[in-house]
């Protein structure tokens, strides 16, 4: 008797699409580090192209209804051209590193299929630095965007093939999540592949790292920056109003709370005034705060929106204040400040805002302003980094010795500077970790290392074992040899 067996089910468009990632990188595996240098140009030039960067700003602002176009251009360039600054030169092929005293020869290995989940908030220019970043390690990577962002990752990608087309690499190195974006299918391509780098929201973030696939994750952004006593406080200002308006704050680098010392409070919040930031009144801030989070979450109605359409929408939902709310609007504010005398749940001003919407505590002295600070982080935004602006230097390191941040940010504007800058020394990067502290592996800038495998060659070297005193010496003479 003969038994017919089901046929086995077909895979799913998912998994074609990871098994073609997989043929690419099988073939960029065995290119040279000219090779992988080429694929990073083109990529690079796909985006920062002047007529190709405008056109993805144009369509990043007219789909996700978030940022400035002016300041996407500007984003995509700078951070995409940093980042190749920071490859020039680097290696990511072969032989990357040799220890002759320790032994060691350190080789660099692809680490093959990545799966890139990216926020609606830089359609552009996060999908971008991943792809970049892979491709350096000779790697294949598969975008998997936000609904509002698929559009603009789509036109990026499509402007890398055409790049691709021109240098003989193959298309599939370098693929989008197909249309509709949810949870299942972005769940089973971070399953599929061999590293998921995710940034956005901690939902994603969390599901990478349960995904099973090792994950690289950001955590929450919620950045503070402090003002103490010795600043300078219009070069702060300065900083502070150029940093917080960059692209409507939609970056999670752009100051949330600031935490002023009393002894400069009043040149400070003058300082800011004179550029355009505007303290809200008691009842202005109530109504801003219904606006802002209508049943406890933050509304879409403000992420990424200018000042003054925020003042427009706050007068739409006051009928008492309407007068007052258009005659602000109408100054063009560039910041909205609201007083705020806490951190927590009772306090959402203390939280991220992700607009141009900016706390202001006080605080006697510089431990009080850094304790103020470990209480907003204790709310959101641990493992971050922190901004300060002063003329001690010795206070950085103290925020680096006691605060739960990997980064602190010294004199600059803080959105610019810490996803790396032309000015300072950290790696260009859209994607920070905020390390255990932000519930994240890492606390790093993400960068092309962590897109690699490192084989590490051992040889013999001449014998190196300490003498018991070398390691107990100190011990036993403070303690005794008990």
């Amino acid at each position: 008797m003969e038994h017919s067996t089901a046929p086995s089910s077909a895979p799913s468009p998912i998994a074609e699409l990871v098994a073609r990632a997989r043929a690419a990188q099988r073939i960029c595996a065995t290119w040279s580090q000219a090779q992988a240098d080429t694929a990073v140009a083109a990529a690079g030039w796909a985006i920062i192209e002047p007529a190709r960067n405008r056109a993805l700003a144009e369509l990043a602002v007219a789909d996700t209804g978030m940022g400035c176009v002016q300041d996407k251009v500007l984003k995509n360039h700078r951070k995409t051209f940093g980042l190749l600054r920071d490859l020039h030169g680097a290696r990511s092929v072969g032989v990357i590193g040799q220890d002759p005293a320790r032994g060691i020869v350190e080789i660099a290995r692809p680490v093959g299929v990545v799966c890139a989940i990216t926020p609606s908030t830089n359609p552009g220019a996060t999908p971008a630095n991943k792809i970049i970043n892979a491709l350096k390690g000779r790697n294949a990577v598969v975008v998997a965007p936000s609904p509002k962002g698929w559009s603009t990752a789509a036109r990026l990608i499509g402007f890398i093939h055409a790049q691709f087309d021109r240098i003989g690499a193959p298309r599939d190195l370098v693929q989008l999540l197909p249309e509709p974006i949810d949870k299942q299918a972005t769940g089973e391509l971070m399953r599929l592949c061999d590293l998921v780098v995710a940034t956005g929201s901690q939902a994603n973030v969390r599901a990478a790292y349960a995904s099973g696939t090792p994950a690289f994750g950001v955590g929450a952004g919620n950045v503070a920056g402090i003002v103490d006593e010795t600043a300078d406080v219009h070069a702060a200002a300065e900083r502070i109003v150029r940093s917080k308006t960059f692209d409507n704050a939609t970056s999670c680098s752009s100051e949330n709370s600031l935490v002023i010392v009393d002894a400069v409070r009043a040149p400070m919040l003058a300082a800011l005034a004179e550029r355009g930031a505007v303290m809200l009144t008691a009842a202005q801030k109530a109504t801003l705060q219904a606006l802002m989070w209508p049943g406890g979450k933050l509304s879409a109605a403000v992420i990424g929106q200018s000042a003054r359409s925020i003042a427009e929408r706050a007068a739409a939902l006051d009928d008492a204040q309407r007068a007052g709310w258009l005659a602000l609007a109408a100054t063009g504010p560039r910041i909205l400040m609201v007083a705020e005398d806490g951190a927590g749940h009772g306090h959402p001003f203390s939280g991220e805002k992700l607009s141009p919407v900016l706390a202001i505590h006080g605080a006697q002295n510089f431990a009080a302003a850094a304790a103020m600070v470990e209480r907003i982080y204790a709310h959101e935004g641990a493992g971050h980094s922190v901004g300060l602006h002063s003329a001690l230097p010795e206070r950085a390191l103290t925020l680096g010795l006691t605060l739960p941040v990997a980064r602190v940010i010294v004199d600059q504007a803080h959105s610019i500077a810490t996803g790396g800058s032309f000015d300072n020394g950290l790696p260009f990067s859209l994607s920070m970790g905020c390390g255990t502290w932000g519930k994240n592996s890492f606390s790093d800038n993400l960068n092309y290392r962590h897109y690699l495998n490192i084989t590490r060659v051992s040889r013999p070297i001449p014998e190196q074992m300490p003498s018991a005193d070398e390691i107990f010496g100190d011990f036993f003479a403070r303690h005794g040899a008990q």
